[in-house]
């Protein structure tokens, strides 16, 4: 059973290190109260609600403030569970897309996912220390969970090679997206940004991802627009424009568009 191999460590003590074991790749989820990581020497800071993404090659140290209570967990995932046919539509493997020494690959997950990513880890925690029936299939149901979250925000559907210039573009907009989604939505903002043409960085989307370089903003300004409607008291109104959206009347009509429920139907959902 693959899954027996799978560990996880919740961030409890003030400095947490990687375990030297051969083979396995790392998945730091960070939480509050965290110093900085540092990744092969390099000191990352600022990295509440983040997910680094690290192969065997990485080494790396964790500093907390507050000790003794969780600031997130350290998932540790052999080589061989990752080529499991559960994962196969995901390419987990090719999550580290480029291997170069200076891009971590690290993302910043959207409020909402936060709760629903530690609840995914929390009954990892739980499951892989018991003896239940059907434990495999569950822990992999978990993982996939996890990955699912996590693919939206960085995972490209491609083998990826060092050289593919058309995905390290797309890999360069969708963090630029996360950067500024709720004040640009236009993709020949992005296009400007990355000094490409509209119609190359479309072209690079649909080759890469399969879809288009407007529905990756459009998918943003829905998680979040989501997440506020049912986990803020915040008005229409006050979401509306924290998002960028012109008028409330045409945020109602992108929502209504893109989800069939307007916005105070996605409020009582």
């Amino acid at each position: 059973m693959v899954s027996e191999k799978v560990k996880i460590s919740p961030i409890l003590d003030e400095l947490s290190s990687c375990v030297n074991e051969e083979g396995y790749y790392h998945l730091c989820w960070i939480q509050d109260h965290v110093r900085y990581i540092e990744i092969n020497n390099t000191q990352y800071h600022h990295v509440s609600n983040s997910v680094f993404f690290l192969t065997p090659d990485h080494r790396w140290t964790i500093l907390k403030n507050d000790v003794g209570t969780s600031s997130g967990y350290v998932l540790y995932l052999p080589k061989s569970i990752l080529n499991h046919p559960t994962f196969k539509n995901l390419h987990i493997t090719q999550v580290r897309l480029f291997k170069s020494t200076d891009e971590i690959p690290k993302i910043n997950l959207a409020p909402g996912i936060e709760k629903r990513v530690q609840s995914i880890l929390e009954m990892l925690d739980e499951l892989i220390s018991t003896n239940l029936a059907h434990k495999e299939e569950a822990i992999l149901s978990l993982l996939n969970t996890f990955f699912v979250y996590c693919d939206g925000k960085c995972n490209i559907k491609s083998v990826i090679s060092d050289n593919n210039a058309k995905a390290t573009l797309v890999y360069k907009f969708k963090k630029s997206i996360d950067q500024r989604f709720t004040q640009e939505h236009e993709v020949s903002h992005y296009a400007n940004l990355l000094n490409v043409s509209s119609k190359y960085l479309n072209e690079c989307v649909k080759d890469v991802l399969h879809t288009n370089a407007k529905n990756l903003i459009d998918e943003q300004l829905i998680m979040r627009s989501r997440h506020s409607l049912k986990f803020t008291d915040k008005s229409v109104k006050e979401i509306c424009y924290e998002l960028g959206f012109s008028a409330p009347d045409y945020f109602s009509y992108f929502l209504k568009k893109h989800t069939g429920m307007t916005p105070s139907q996605i409020r009582k959902s």
